[in-house]
């Protein structure tokens, strides 16, 4: 048996799951974008979505919920220098499709006196950064309720002092097509799978909660039993921790961060701040500082969409560009931003394929796929040895950032007192009060442990929300402010 070429697999299932069975073809693709073009506009194109998901949840012992649903649409845009017009729509036929491109052709009063031809058609470039395989139909529903129960049974079994088990696991079958004004015809087929472990714990009275969990772009088989196990420990130590957890104390101190999930401190406080819009619009702390020194000797920061079967990666963005590998800071100075086409465009530099929206139903922006530090050459063990007073953070919960002044606050979920190189005991409520820019001019010594995230993380931004990566190596960072409880 012949494979066909990746990219025409995948413009093959598309076709088949969100043209065919509506009488529509790529004839009618190219009437809508005309009907768009009728009017003078600068960018133009039609999103189509086909999305399956199932969730289950166990608690208390028992899966209580199961779900699964499918949606499916399509979104229509047209731009005209800064301005968006969008529309869409769940019925995918061919008068929607028109209504759609009539609507937003709308946004340019200068109507031409003949309509201009859709652009010879172009096919998105080869890739294959994962597998197009359904990840729902990797396990059938037994194996997947048993997998839960596992979990449950594993989690009570590591201490008697664990007092609840949650669990859920997930699945998307997510299958999109872009068809722009330029002639490029784009697909990608898209599975994403997650696991989750929340383990309670209780001692004397005292409740304490401990999380793991991870995934990507693959099938269910991924959770075999060393991979559940290891959640299963991630989430039970954390929890146990913390009921040993002290009161974090305040104040400017050092504070080294651990590898991997703490990235998630660089994508908000950073990473946002890099992201086209906020730089074209001049709103954010690293606006027109392209070349500049923005961070310390040593810090290099990416964006990388191509990493294999990881969360955040694309084999092409929502827009039909291909997703790269862009480098934001080298050796501490500002080198790009991300960018989306409309951008990109407006400020004269190429897409870099972080064009994202969270569904058909939202317009596209700049967003981050795979952000991360690279490594450095310290030894872990001795950027920690290296304080003297200071705080160790090896995991993080919630946090916010304001973008035009860079300030952000990130709350520790798991972070131990150090003192003359001596991790003492773990604190609890420790809070870090920073600027991004000012935070990445501090960092003093990079490890050579180099971690991505287990495969968690989700991106919020102006209410949508899409599946990213975060990583770094262990850091050491001086004159942080902690806000603690002590």
């Amino acid at each position: 048996m012949i494979a066909r070429e990746p990219t025409i697999e995948r413009l093959a299932i598309a076709q088949r799951l969100l043209l065919t069975p509506f009488g529509l073809d790529e004839s009618h693709l190219a009437r809508a974008l005309n009907e768009i073009k009728a009017h003078q506009v600068d960018e133009a194109d039609l999103y189509f979505q086909y999305t399956r998901s199932e969730g289950w949840s166990l608690e208390e012992g028992i899966v209580k919920t199961g779900s699964f649903s499918i949606d499916q649409g399509v979104g229509v845009r047209a731009v005209s220098g800064e301005k968006t017009a969008f529309a869409y729509s769940d019925d995918i036929s061919e008068v929607s499709l028109l209504d759609a491109a009539r609507t937003v052709r709308t946004i340019s009063s200068a109507a031409q006196s003949k309509r201009t031809k859709v652009a010879t058609q172009k096919i998105a470039k080869s890739r294959s950064l994962y597998t197009g395989h359904d990840p729902i139909s990797t396990l059938d529903s037994a194996t997947k309720v048993a997998l839960l129960g596992k979990v449950e049974k594993l989690a009570r079994a590591k201490d008697p002092r664990v007092a609840q088990v949650m669990a859920g696991l997930a699945s998307e079958y997510d299958v999109v097509m872009v068809a722009r004004a330029d002639g490029t015809l784009a697909a990608d087929v898209r599975p994403l799978v997650r696991l989750s472990v929340t383990v309670i714990a209780e001692q004397k009275g005292r409740r304490e909660i401990g999380s793991a969990g991870g995934g990507g772009r693959f099938g269910l088989a991924y959770f075999d039993d060393a991979q559940i196990e290891k959640y299963v420990d991630e989430a039970v130590h954390a929890a146990l921790t913390n009921l040993d957890a002290r009161p974090a104390p305040a104040g400017e101190m050092t504070v080294v961060l651990g590898p991997g999930w703490p990235g998630i401190l660089l994508h908000e406080a950073i990473g946002h701040g890099l992201e086209g819009d906020f730089n074209r619009k001049g709103s954010s702390a690293f606006s027109g500082r392209i070349g500049q020194r923005v961070a310390a000797k040593g810090v290099t920061v990416l964006d990388d969409g191509t990493l294999a079967d990881r969360r955040g990666s694309l084999n092409v963005d929502d827009e039909g560009n291909t997703s790269q590998r862009t480098v934001l800071i080298e050796d501490g100075i500002l080198k790009g931003y991300i960018q989306d086409a409309m951008n990109a465009r407006l400020t004269g530099v190429a897409p870099t394929g972080n064009g994202r929206r969270e569904s058909y139903a939202h317009v596209p922006m700049p967003r981050m796929t795979n952000t991360f530090m690279l490594g450095g050459d310290k030894d872990p063990k001795e950027i920690v040895a290296s304080i003297k007073k200071g705080l160790y953070a090896t995991n993080f919960g919630g946090g916010q950032v304001d973008i035009t002044s860079g300030k952000f606050v990130f709350s520790a979920s798991e972070a131990y007192w150090v003192e003359n190189g001596k991790i003492l005991y773990p604190v609890k409520g420790a809070t870090i009060v920073g600027s991004g820019p000012e935070c990445l001019k501090r960092v003093s010594m990079i490890g050579n442990d180099m971690a991505l995230d287990s495969g968690v993380g989700t991106c919020g931004k102006e209410g949508q929300s899409v599946p990213v990566g975060v990583g770094q190596p262990t850091l050491r960072i001086d004159g942080l402010t902690v806000g603690g409880t002590a």
